[in-house]
């Protein structure tokens, strides 16, 4: 977890999920305490889990409208 790094939160962000897709591990959701019943999310609640998943998508919503979404496939060894 890190505070909002402004300019370079969505570098950070692009290499967690890049980082994550290479170790197969889902990270954990930040200060996750309590499940709303109703609302049928997978949080993955406070530690890392792992994942079979080929694909990330990282989204980047900056002030002003300064939007932009980059979708990673993980690199498979032929």
């Amino acid at each position: 977890m890190h505070g909002h790094a402004l300019g370079a939160a969505g570098a950070l962000e692009a290499f967690a999920a890049v980082m994550s897709l290479r170790a197969q591990l889902a990270p954990p959701t930040a200060n996750f305490t309590t499940c709303d019943p109703e609302c049928d999310i997978d949080c993955v609640p406070n530690e890392a889990r792992a994942f079979e998943g080929e694909y990330a998508l990282s989204n980047s919503f900056a002030f002003g409208g300064l939007n932009g979404t980059l979708l990673f496939r993980r690199w498979m060894d032929a």
